[in-house]
């Protein structure tokens, strides 16, 4: 089976081949590193183009701005997150002077997609895992692709779609077996995705720890128990009712959240659900410390732990 890097890269080029007027561009897209793989096999429809270019990403930004603007769908493949604060003002001024001056709806898009580096030891420059605050200051929709679900629904849904948004891939994920699940729910907006149904608890991984959620899963399946699992993505007033009601019937809740952030985005949940007044028991998995530079990415989960809590525990009243 293909692993996560191989089968995403095939399913962003067979998308990217049928945007219309599509532009496609970044640093070494069709030839030398291909960005680690994530750009390897681009095609362009008809009055596309490829184009390779220079390290200067704040100019690709404003370019591509410049591009939706102009009518045209543009991707820009970038290497990695953190260079994207090189761009920051675009996504913050030049877009909201778009958004006040000019109906989205009747302009082309920008997507950037990029890779997050959340593998460990890559040095200073590479340690930015913040997705959702990075997203939060610009007010964007931002995605990441976990599984053949959401990458598909995402791609086809999101991509050369009028306006700007950003879809991230993990480096840490790149080398494991891409899962292949079936979706039970997704949201109008590709906020929230479901995969199971189940009466024990709710799972809901963000960031990029949808992964050790489906494996929390895969155990309480072990010890006789059921749960409903979820992936949020960071949408600007994403809708949280599916997971909410999840909640109200469950009465357990266990949040994953692997960003490298005191200011998590399953923070807005909690709060929604909160305000929903159910009363529930959680359990809450994130990053003890936030540390950048020469840091262990690693994300342990105490698996057993966490299922011996859910079983033991009565439900609420």
């Amino acid at each position: 089976m293909a692993n996560y890097i191989t089968s995403l890269n095939q399913m962003i080029a067979a998308r990217c081949a049928k945007v219309p007027r599509g532009v496609l561009f970044g640093q070494n897209i069709n030839t030398g590193t291909f960005i680690s793989g994530l750009s390897k096999n681009l095609t362009v429809a008809e009055g596309g183009r490829i184009i390779n270019n220079a390290n200067c990403e704040n100019t690709l930004c404003g370019a591509g701005f410049g591009m939706m603007l102009g009518g045209v769908h543009a991707v820009y493949f970038a290497k990695q997150l953190d260079f994207m604060l090189l761009g920051m003002d675009h996504f913050c001024n030049t877009f909201n002077f778009i958004r006040c001056s000019r109906n989205l709806e009747s302009l082309g898009s920008f997507q950037i997609i990029m890779l997050v580096c959340d593998q460990g030891f890559q040095g200073p420059q590479s340690s930015f895992d913040s997705y959702g605050d990075f997203c939060s200051i610009a007010r964007i929709p931002c995605y990441t692709l976990n599984n053949n679900r959401d990458a598909e629904d995402i791609l086809d849904m999101q991509l050369a779609v009028p306006g700007f948004r950003m879809i991230a891939l993990s480096s840490r994920l790149c080398r494991t077996e891409f899962l292949q699940l079936e979706k039970v729910y997704r949201s109008d907006d590709c906020s929230v995705f479901q995969y199971t149904e189940g009466a024990d608890a709710t799972i809901v991984g963000f960031n990029f720890a949808f992964h050790e959620g489906h494996l929390l899963f895969q155990k309480m399946q072990e010890r006789g128990l059921s749960a409903e699992l979820f992936s949020a993505n960071y949408v600007p007033e994403p809708s949280w009712d599916r997971i909410i009601e999840s909640v109200a019937r469950t009465r357990r809740l266990v949040v994953l959240d692997d960003s490298k952030s005191v200011h998590l985005p399953c923070y807005q949940l909690l709060d929604a659900i909160h305000e929903a007044g159910i009363s529930f028991r959680r359990v809450i998995v994130t990053r003890k410390q936030v540390d950048f530079g020469m840091t262990d990415d690693k994300f342990p989960v105490d698996y057993e732990g966490i299922v011996s809590q859910l079983a033991a525990a009565p439900s609420p009243v």
